[in-house]
C-alpha cells in the first residue's frame, strides 16, 4: 500500500474515536428525554384511559413548539464550537450570556403559546372528556417548556466545549426525579394528595426546573468552563449578536418544524387507511425513533467537531470529521436496519398481539431497514453543515425532500397504487434518501473549495493537522 494512502487512512481513522467519545454522552442525554416521556405514559396509564389520552394529546400539541425551540437554540452549539476552535474564549462567554437570554425568551414564548391554546382545545376534534382532563395538565406541561429550553441551551453550550458528561448525568438524574415525583404526586404516596394526571404535570414542571437550575449553575460556575465566562455578566446585550444567532437558528428551527409536521401528517394519513395501519405505523416509528438517537448523537458530535475545526481553520479536518461522522451514522443505522429486517415480527410482538398488526409492522420494518441508513446519512450530513453555519440551503433541501417527495410519493403509493401503509413508508424512505443525497452533496461542495487535496495533504501534512485533537 502506498505510504501516502496509509498516512491518509490514519488521518481519517484519527477522527472517529473523538467523535464517538463526544457522541456517546450526547446520545445518553437524548435517550433520557425519551425515557422521561415513556415513564410519564406508563405511570399515567395506570390511572386510566382518559388521563393517558389527555397526556398524549397535550404532548402532541407541545411537540411542535418544543422542537422548534430546540432547533432555534442549535445556534448556541454551532457558534460556540466555532469560537472554541478559533480559541476565542471571550466570544464563547458572550455566546453564553446571550444564549441564556435567548433560551429563556424562546422558552417563555413556547410556554405562552401553550397557554394561549387552552381555550381552543375543544376545537381540535378530541373527545370532551379528554379535553376536560387536558386543560390543567396543559398549563403545567406548557410551563415546563420554559425551564426545559433553558436547560437545553445550557447543555448546548457545555457540549460545544467538549464537556458533555455532567449535563448528561444531570439529565438522567432528572428522569429519576421525575419518576419519583410521579410516584408521589400521581398516586398520593408519602402523604401527598393523589393528583392523577395533574400530578404528572407538576412532576414534569419541577423536574425540568431543577435540571435547568443545575445546568445553568454548572455552565456559569464550573471550574472547567470558567475561562469561557463573559467578562461582564451585566454588560449591555447587543442586537447584532442576537441577529447572528437567529440567522443560524431560525432555519434549523424551521427544518425541525417541517420535518416533525411531515411525519405527523404521515401518521394522520395512516388513520385514513385503517386502525391496523395506524397501530403498525406507531410501533414502527417508535422503533425507528429509538434507533435514530444513535445517528442523531453521532451527527451532533460531528457537527460540534466540524465547528471546532472550522473555527481553527483546519479545513481538511472539516471534511474528514464530516464524512467519517456520516460513515459512522450509516454503519450504526445499517446494523439496526438488519435487526429490523430479520426480527421484525419478534419486535412487533413486544408491543401488540394482533396477528394483522404484527405482520404489517414486520413489513414496515423491512422498509425501515433502508429508511434507517438514509436517515442516518441525512441527519449526520445536515449536522456537519450546521458546524459550518450552513443552514438555509440544507433546511430547504430537507423541506423539499419531506413535503415535495416523501408525502406526495407516499400518498400516491398508499392510496393510488393501493399499497397502504407500506406505500407510505416507501415514500418516506424515498424522501429521506433524497435528503441524504442532497445534503451529502452540499457538504462535499461546501468543503471542496476550501480543502487541500487528500493526496497533497497525506504526502505533506502540516504540524497543525497532524496534531489533530491536541491542537484544540
Amino acid at each position: 500500500m502506498p505510504l501516502s494512502l496509509v498516512q491518509n487512512l490514519r488521518l481519517w481513522r484519527r477522527e472517529i474515536r473523538p467523535t464517538w467519545a463526544l457522541a456517546l454522552p450526547i446520545m445518553a442525554g437524548m435517550v433520557s428525554q425519551m425515557l422521561m416521556g415513556l415513564a410519564d405514559a406508563l405511570m399515567v396509564g395506570r390511572v386510566g384511559v382518559v388521563p393517558l389520552a389527555a397526556a398524549s394529546f397535550v404532548n402532541a400539541v407541545a411537540h411542535l413548539p418544543l422542537v422548534l425551540g430546540m432547533g432555534l437554540l442549535t445556534c448556541i452549539s454551532v457558534l460556540t464550537s466555532q469560537a472554541y476552535g478559533a480559541r476565542r474564549s471571550d466570544e464563547a462567554g458572550e455566546l453564553l450570556r446571550h444564549g441564556l437570554v435567548l433560551s429563556a425568551a424562546v422558552g417563555l414564548l413556547a410556554a405562552l403559546t401553550m397557554f394561549a391554546l387552552r381555550p381552543f382545545l375543544d376545537h381540535l376534534g378530541q373527545p370532551p372528556e379528554v379535553v376536560a382532563a387536558a386543560k390543567n395538565y396543559l398549563l403545567l406541561y406548557g410551563g415546563s417548556l420554559l425551564p426545559g429550553l433553558v436547560a437545553h441551551g445550557a447543555k448546548q453550550f457545555s457540549d460545544a466545549l467538549k464537556h458533555p458528561w455532567l449535563p448528561t448525568v444531570v439529565m438522567l438524574g432528572g428522569v429519576g426525579l421525575n419518576v419519583l415525583l410521579n410516584w408521589i404526586l400521581i398516586y398520593g404516596n408519602c402523604g401527598a394528595p393523589a393528583l392523577g394526571l395533574e400530578g404528572s404535570g407538576w412532576a414534569t414542571l419541577i423536574s425540568r426546573t431543577v435540571i435547568a437550575v443545575v445546568l445553568v449553575g454548572y455552565v456559569v460556575d464550573a471550574p472547567a468552563l470558567r475561562k469561557f465566562q463573559p467578562a461582564r455578566w451585566r454588560g449591555q446585550l447587543t442586537w447584532e449578536r442576537f441577529q447572528r444567532m437567529l440567522k443560524v437558528g431560525w432555519p434549523v428551527g424551521a427544518q425541525h418544524f417541517f420535518e416533525v409536521s411531515a411525519f405527523a401528517s404521515a401518521a394522520i394519513m395512516m388513520g385514513w387507511i385503517n386502525a391496523d395501519a395506524m397501530a403498525a405505523h406507531q410501533i414502527a416509528i417508535t422503533c425507528a425513533a429509538m434507533t435514530f438517537m444513535s445517528a442523531l448523537g453521532i451527527g451532533a458530535a460531528a457537527g460540534i467537531r466540524v465547528g471546532h475545526a472550522f473555527g481553527a481553520g483546519q479545513f481538511a479536518r472539516v471534511r474528514r470529521i464530516g464524512f467519517s461522522g456520516v460513515g459512522m451514522a450509516a454503519t450504526f443505522m445499517g446494523a439496526f436496519g438488519v435487526l429490523f429486517a430479520l426480527a421484525g415480527k419478534n419486535i412487533a410482538t413486544l408491543f401488540i398481539e394482533s396477528p394483522a398488526v404484527v405482520n404489517l409492522t414486520a413489513q414496515l420494518l423491512i422498509v425501515a431497514a433502508v429508511f434507517q441508513i438514509v436517515d442516518g446519512i441525512q441527519v449526520s450530513a445536515i449536522s456537519a453543515l450546521r458546524g459550518l453555519s450552513d443552514v438555509r440551503v440544507p433546511a430547504m433541501i430537507a423541506i423539499v425532500a419531506y413535503w415535495f417527495i416523501a408525502l406526495p410519493v407516499g400518498a400516491a403509493l398508499a392510496f393510488g397504487a393501493k399499497l397502504g401503509a407500506v406505500g407510505m413508508w416507501i415514500g418516506l424512505a424515498l424522501g429521506l434518501g433524497a435528503a441524504a443525497a442532497g445534503l451529502l452533496w452540499r457538504f462535499h461542495r461546501k468543503t471542496q473549495m476550501v480543502c487541500v487535496s487528500a493526496d497533497a495533504f497525506a504526502t505533506a501534512p502540516t504540524r497543525l493537522e497532524v496534531s489533530g485533537e491536541k491542537s484544540l
